[in-house]
């Protein structure tokens, strides 16, 4: 392989600044659908909060804050660990990528670890929608309703989660083997948009799902 066509440039493109533009837009494009799509949610969230506000806050008072509060902390230091591993990879040390995203995995096991413990405690207090749903009070049919958007939205962030773990452990192995440096991190940062904007999705449910009537 010549040097003017390294082998972190793909076939297809001349050069390796034209392969950034692409990859970067192409995830840009990808974040669009994604904003379409968890918008959708939020909207359907708008209409019946808007129609129940009673029962949502019925349904939002069954929420642990505590449980809550620590993911949301822990999505957003992971989102810091993000940012780091890729300034390690635009000064070529690998020993910091290899550290911070694997720090940056850690915490997101320890999110899905939490939700892990929330559903467990949803299971045993029959707060599942479904047949076995029960909550006292004539709200109950309409709180049902807020834990559908709960699991759905919850659910659905849950498994972009596990889907960036997944990832994250390929952009793992090639950081150790030394394949992003100064001249080409692209895929870090690519990565770290998509784990960004899951951290940022959660910025949003974390208060419209747990902080309703809280004062």
């Amino acid at each position: 392989m010549s040097d003017s066509h390294p082998s972190h440039l793909a076939h297809q493109f001349d050069h390796v600044e034209q392969q950034r533009q692409a990859s970067t837009m192409g995830i840009w494009l990808f974040l669009i659908t994604e904003i379409m799509f968890f918008g959708g949610l939020f909207t359907g969230y708008i209409v019946y909060r808007t129609m129940y506000p009673e029962a949502w806050t019925a349904g939002s008072h069954e929420l642990d804050i505590a449980l809550g509060g620590f993911n949301t902390a822990v999505l957003i230091f992971s989102s810091l660990t993000m940012a780091l591993a890729v300034h390690a990879a635009q000064v070529s040390n690998r020993r910091n990528q290899v550290l911070f995203i694997a720090a940056t995995m850690i915490l997101g096991l320890v999110f899905l670890g939490v939700k892990v413990v929330e559903y467990s405690a949803k299971f045993e207090h029959h707060l599942i929608p479904g047949p076995n749903f029960h909550f006292p009070g004539d709200i109950g049919t309409h709180v049902q309703l807020f834990f559908s958007f709960y699991f759905t939205m919850t659910g659905m962030h849950a498994v972009h989660m596990i889907i960036g773990e997944g990832i994250m452990l390929w952009l793992l192995i090639n950081a150790a083997k030394g394949r992003y440096h100064k001249d080409y991190y692209n895929p870090v940062e690519v990565v770290g948009l998509y784990w960004h904007f899951v951290d940022i999705v959660w910025i949003f449910l974390f208060p419209l799902l747990y902080l309703i009537g809280r004062h």
